[in-house]
C-alpha cells in the first residue's frame, strides 16, 4: 500500500484572516497570503472549523487527543492534567503502523510529553531525517511568527520578525478594517496592521516548507494541512468564546484525491483533524475519541459530520472563570457560570500588551468624565462590554446577519425557542462527555495527584514467548518504548517537573530529551536482535518509569511484539 505522507503546518492566534477567506471571514480581504490562497485553490478550504477552546494549550491538547479538554480533564491554562487511561496523543497510532512522525518543535499539550509521542521533537525534526525515502511521514512544523506577543513588539524588533513582508506589502493601519467591538485609535489601528503583517510573514515560511516537499518531489503523495490554534491576539480574540476567540482557518490539500479549489462549509473542530487522519491513512479510529472525521478514506466530504461544535473557557493563568458555549451553522450560545466576573478581569500577561492597556486606559478615561458630571463618550456600548465588571448568564449571536456578534439575542422572546435548544445541547455535551471544569481545581489535581505525589508508570517486564517477545507495564494505559543507544551514565531516572521548575519547556511540556532514539516497541519497529535494548513505559499524564536493560537474546526481528 502506497500510504500518503502528512504535512501539519500550525500556527498561533489567527483567524480566517486568509486572502482565501475574502468575502467569508470579517476582514479578509486586507491579507496578503499568496502562499496560503495558492494552497487554498489546490485543496480544500474549511469555511466552519472552530476552536475546542479559546487559548492554545487547552486547544492543541484536544487537536492532539480527539477529546474535549472538558472531559479528560485539559481545560485549564495551563495545568499538567492525567486523563483517563485510554487517552493517548493519536501521533502514537502513527508511530505504530510505521510512520516516521516529527514535531518542530512546540507542545503545550496540557500534558508532559511522553517519549512515546514522536520519533524526533526538536527544533532540527523534519521528514527529511527518516531511515530511509520509502517510511511514510507525519511531520508538523509550529510557527510562531504570529503569536500575540509579535504583535507588540517594539518597532526595530517588529522589522527584524518580519523581515520578508515585502513594502509593497505591508499593511496600511489606515484601512485597517477593525471590528466594532474595537476603539477606532492608533493602537488598535496599528495593531490591526501588525497582526496582519505577521500573517503576511507565517505565510512566506509556510512558502518555504511547501517548496522543500516539492523539491522532495513528495507534495503528490502528502496531504498538506494548515490551521491555527485559536483566535487572534487582542481582546475579544484570544481568551473570548466569541467567533472571534474560535474561528479558525482550515486548509487540507491531497492531489488527485481532494478536489481543487473544493469549499467545506460543514461544521468542524479542530480536534476532528486526529480522527480525520488515522482515516485517511487507513487507521482505525479509537471508540473513545470524541472527534469525527471531516473527511472519507478517499478524501470526499462527510456531509454534516457535526451538528454542533462546543468549547469551553476555563481558568487562564490567574484569570478564574468558567464558561460553555456552542454552535451550529447559524447561532453561536455561550454560558457563563460566572457573570459577576467581568470578560477582562485582570491578568498579568496580556494586561501588558498595548490592546488591553487602550482599553484600560479608554475605560479609566470614561471614570474621569464620569466624575466631572459628562457622559460617557470615549467608548461605544458595545466596546464597553470587553471591559464591564460583569457579563450577561446567556449570550445568543446570529452570525449570518450580525457576523461581529453585536447584539445579544438573549432574553428576546421571539428567541426563545432557540436558547431553548442551545440550552439543552450544553446540558447534553456535558452529560454525554462529562465536564471535569465543575469540579474545583484543587481537588482535581488531589484526585489525580494525592499529596502531591505524580504517579508514576510502572517499570515494564519482558519475556520471551513462543509467539515473541511480550513486554508490559502493569499500569494501566501505559505503551512501552526502547532504544538501542546506552546510557551515558548508569540507567535513567525520571525526573518530576518540580526537578525542573520554571523551565519554558516544563511549562509547555516538552518531551525528555537524553540525546538517544526511541521507538514504540510494536511490530512496526521491532528491536534488533543482535545487541542490548533498553525499555520504559510511558503512560499520559505520569512520570514515565524506570528504564529495564534487556541483554542480546532477542528473536527473529519478524516475531510480533505485544505490548
Amino acid at each position: 500500500m502506497n500510504r500518503p505522507n502528512i504535512l501539519w503546518i500550525s500556527t498561533h492566534d489567527i483567524n480566517p484572516h486568509l486572502g482565501a477567506y475574502a468575502g467569508v471571514y470579517p476582514g479578509a480581504e486586507y491579507a496578503v497570503t499568496p502562499n496560503l490562497n495558492r494552497l487554498a485553490e489546490e485543496g480544500m478550504r474549511f469555511d466552519n472549523a472552530f476552536a475546542a477552546a479559546p487559548i492554545c494549550a487547552p486547544s492543541r491538547s484536544a487537536i492532539m487527543t480527539g477529546c474535549f479538554p472538558t472531559s479528560i480533564g485539559t481545560m485549564h491554562m495551563r495545568t499538567k492534567a492525567v486523563p483517563p487511561p485510554e487517552v493517548r496523543l493519536f501521533t502514537e497510532y502513527f508511530r505504530e503502523a510505521g510512520y516516521y512522525v516529527t514535531n518542530n518543535s512546540f507542545t503545550d499539550f496540557q500534558v508532559p510529553t511522553p517519549t512515546s509521542a514522536f520519533d524526533d521533537c526538536s527544533d532540527t525534526a523534519h521528514w527529511r531525517n527518516r531511515p530511509d525515502d520509502s517510511t511514510p511521514f507525519f511531520a508538523t512544523f509550529h510557527g510562531m511568527a504570529t503569536h500575540e506577543s509579535q504583535i507588540y513588539l517594539p518597532e526595530e524588533e517588529f522589522s527584524k520578525r518580519t523581515a520578508h513582508v515585502q513594502d509593497q506589502d505591508r499593511h496600511d493601519p489606515s484601512l485597517a478594517p477593525l471590528p466594532p467591538y474595537y476603539p477606532d485609535t492608533p493602537v488598535f489601528r496599528c495593531s490591526w496592521a501588525r497582526y496582519n503583517d505577521l500573517i503576511t510573514e507565517m505565510d512566506h515560511w509556510v512558502g518555504t516548507i511547501l517548496d522543500q516537499l516539492e523539491e522532495d518531489g513528495l507534495a503528490g503523495n502528502t496531504i498538506v494541512v494548515f490551521w491555527s490554534d485559536h483566535g487572534l491576539g487582542m481582546p475579544r480574540g484570544k481568551r473570548w468564546l466569541n467567533d472571534s476567540g474560535l474561528h479558525e482557518p482550515l486548509i487540507i490539500r491531497w492531489p488527485d484525491r481532494i478536489k481543487a479549489g473544493s469549499i467545506n462549509t460543514n461544521l468542524a473542530h479542530l480536534m476532528d483533524l486526529a480522527p480525520t487522519m488515522l482515516q485517511l491513512c487507513g487507521i482505525q479510529i479509537p471508540t473513545h475519541v470524541h472527534a469525527k472525521p471531516l473527511l472519507a478514506a478517499d478524501g470526499t466530504q462527510i456531509d454534516q459530520p457535526n451538528a454542533y461544535v462546543y468549547a469551553a473557557r476555563d481558568r487562564m493563568g490567574e484569570l478564574e472563570d468558567m464558561s460553555r458555549s456552542v454552535r451550529d451553522s447559524r447561532y453561536r450560545y455561550i454560558r457563563h457560570f460566572h457573570p459577576d466576573r467581568g470578560p477582562m478581569p485582570h491578568c498579568d500577561y496580556p494586561d501588558h500588551l498595548d490592546t488591553w492597556r487602550e482599553l484600560r486606559i479608554l475605560s479609566s478615561g470614561e471614570a474621569g468624565q464620569r466624575a466631572k458630571g459628562l457622559r460617557r463618550s470615549l467608548l461605544t456600548p458595545l466596546q464597553r462590554t470587553l471591559v464591564a465588571p460583569a457579563k450577561p448568564e446567556e449570550e445568543l449571536f446570529d452570525l449570518l446577519e450580525d457576523p461581529h456578534e453585536t447584539t445579544n439575542l438573549a432574553g428576546q422572546p421571539r428567541f426563545d425557542d432557540t436558547l431553548a435548544r442551545f440550552r439543552v445541547a450544553v446540558a447534553n455535551w456535558q452529560d454525554t462527555y462529562g465536564d471535569l471544569g465543575l469540579i474545583p481545581e484543587d481537588d482535581l489535581l488531589e484526585q489525580w495527584r494525592p499529596s502531591g505525589v505524580w504517579p508514576q508508570t510502572a517499570a515494564p517486564s519482558a519475556e520471551l514467548t513462543d509467539s515473541g517477545v511480550q513486554a508490559r507495564s502493569t499500569t494501566e494505559g501505559a505503551h512501552v518504548v526502547w532504544t538501542a543507544d546506552p546510557p551515558t551514565s548508569g540507567l535513567q531516572r525520571p525526573g518530576t517537573p518540580a526537578d525542573r521548575m520554571g523551565s519554558p519547556a516544563d511549562a509547555i511540556g516538552a518531551p525528555p530529551q537524553d540525546g538517544r532514539t526511541w521507538k514504540m516497541l510494536c511490530e512496526a519497529t521491532p528491536p534488533p536482535e543482535d545487541c542490548e535494548i533498553w525499555i520504559k513505559a510511558c503512560r499520559l499524564g505520569y512520570l514515565e518509569s524506570e528504564e529495564t536493560a534487556i541483554p542480546s537474546h532477542w528473536p527473529a526481528p519478524d516475531a510480533l511484539f505485544h505490548h
